[in-house]
């Protein structure tokens, strides 16, 4: 895991480098729609509040669990026993990019989304709620912080996720006998390279035209970065989009030559 000084770094070198995020000289007519209808959409939809609220609630919460974390951990908390109030600070994505997947959802429509790594459920909520017709397939190995999700999705009046504990390992090929090929799959459970590749071998097959796959964290380290990096440059992706603290990619065959883009966002 890289340091705060050396990710301040990286984060310059992506900023001063990226794109623009107006869209202006990006020539594929998707990404410029993406980036005009999604990523600049500065419209405040219904459920953001409902899920705000929820990540307050939990930014104040001193409830102790005890926690099996299966994955790299996080970058403010180490110990078994942690308060609920702290995994919300240090694990849950940020208001602006949960924001952003819902924008996705309610832009692309999936009926079938899988997320590895519920958490406390909080980006799970976006995802649910960017379309509530849609089957919402959430994957979590600490059965104590998913016991919390589960409550926040009682309160939230989420019957479309279906919550899955245990070990990715053992439980994403059950999860995809379930629920036939997705159309959105992000991935924020195992921040470390050889588990977030075999993991995008896993789904790969599962994947269609229209499938986009969000990765989580792609420059916290430096094996993230690898994984980045040779997913991107799969033969089955065709376009890929660097946000810095997320990557997606794309298996449309409508792009002719695989495009790489780094966005400002």
């Amino acid at each position: 895991m890289y340091n705060k000084f050396q990710l301040g770094l990286k984060y310059l070198r992506y900023y001063f480098s990226a794109s623009g995020g107006r869209g202006h000289g990006v020539h594929s007519p998707f990404v410029f729609d993406f980036i005009t209808t999604i990523l600049n959409d500065r419209r405040f939809f219904y459920a953001y509040r409902e899920v705000e609220i929820l990540r307050k609630s939990a930014l104040r919460n001193n409830t102790i669990i005890d926690v099996e974390d299966l994955g790299a951990g996080s970058s403010g908390v180490s110990s078994r026993q942690r308060r609920v109030k702290d995994i919300a600070r240090w694990s849950l994505k940020s208001p602006k990019y949960g924001r952003l997947l819902f924008r996705m959802v309610d832009h692309y429509q999936p009926g079938v989304i899988i997320e590895l790594g519920t958490s406390l459920g909080i980006t799970t909520a976006y995802l649910a709620l960017g379309q509530r017709s849609a089957k919402v397939y959430t994957l979590e190995g600490a059965t104590s912080i998913a016991a919390i999700a589960q409550r926040h999705f009682a309160q939230l009046g989420l019957p479309n996720v279906y919550l899955t504990e245990g070990d990715f390992d053992n439980t994403l090929s059950p999860v995809l006998q379930q629920s036939g090929p997705p159309g959105l799959v992000f991935i924020d459970g195992n921040h470390r390279l050889e588990p977030t590749l075999r993991y995008f071998n896993r789904l790969l097959p599962y994947a269609h035209a229209h499938s986009i796959f969000v990765f989580d964290d792609i420059h916290w380290s430096a094996e993230m970065e690898q994984a980045w990096q040779t997913i991107r440059n799969h033969p089955a992706v065709t376009c890929s989009i660097d946000l810095f603290f997320i990557g997606i990619v794309f298996f449309s065959p409508d792009f002719k030559e695989r495009q790489d883009f780094s966005i400002r966002f």
